[in-house]
């Protein structure tokens, strides 16, 4: 071999050994940085497997995030109730809103975890809003809910109608009479207008059904259990 020949043997040995030094190099770095990004987001996915909880926690809070300016900006008027269209204490700490609809069977199924919390939790208002989206009897409902408790009495209405069953010309009648009013509701003003607001906060609150409930920077779009209402008093209790 000559010595050029020996040279050019050499050359391409070690042009091999640092293009094999440079490629490990390469591959240690990508495993360095790229790795616990891999792994990271396989261990997320892992663990919104094997606890889906997570993802209605994490669904909760964007929403939370995203309507606690609407609450803050919109508070009065949301917690203030409508007449005597509440349960609970009149000097509350923790005020939750119900928009509901008294054809609506999640409200219904809602109700009794609702009326325990007033029980059982001397510092919380109940507020309740009309929000009368499944049909003309809803609407009626709805209309003769807010003269019983323009009248003080919307308690007689809105707890009779629960018992009595899902809006309609008779059971609306047997509701009507427990809290002293007519079977037809009369044109007022001021009922078509607390209807149009509730209307109106319901939407900035971006519902998309019954119930809506509001405890105090938490917006929850569905019927909840008791428990689940009991920890968002708490939470709001606690922030003060």
């Amino acid at each position: 071999m000559t010595d050029t020949a020996a040279a050019g043997s050499r050359g391409t040995f070690w042009a091999g050994v640092i293009g094999g030094l440079i490629g490990a190099a390469l591959m240690a770095a990508l495993i360095l940085f790229a790795l616990p990004h891999y792994l990271s987001g396989k261990i997320v996915r892992q663990g919104m497997m094997s606890d889906p909880q997570i993802l209605a926690d994490t669904a909760d809070a964007l929403r939370d995030s995203q309507y606690a300016p609407v609450i803050a900006a919109n508070k009065t008027a949301i917690e203030t109730p409508f007449a005597s269209s509440w349960k609970g204490s009149s000097a509350p700490d923790v005020t939750l809103v119900e928009f509901f609809d008294y054809a609506c069977p999640y409200c219904k199924a809602s109700n009794p975890a609702v009326d325990r919390l007033v029980q059982e939790d001397k510092g919380l208002r109940v507020v309740f809003r009309e929000l009368p989206i499944l049909g003309p009897n809803s609407v009626t409902a709805a209309r003769l809910s807010l003269e019983a408790s323009r009248a003080g009495r919307f308690a007689a209405f809105h707890d009779t109608l629960w018992a009595t069953g899902r809006p309609a010309p008779e059971t609306i009648a047997v509701a009507a009479k427990a809290a002293g009013l007519a079977p037809e509701p009369t044109a007022d003003p001021a009922v078509e207008a607390e209807l149009k607001r509730n209307f109106q906060l319901a939407g900035q609150l971006g519902a998309t059904g019954t119930p809506l409930f509001v405890i105090g920077n938490r917006v929850m779009n569905s019927a909840v259990s008791y428990d689940t209402l009991k920890s968002a008093i708490a939470a709001a209790r606690a922030k003060g």
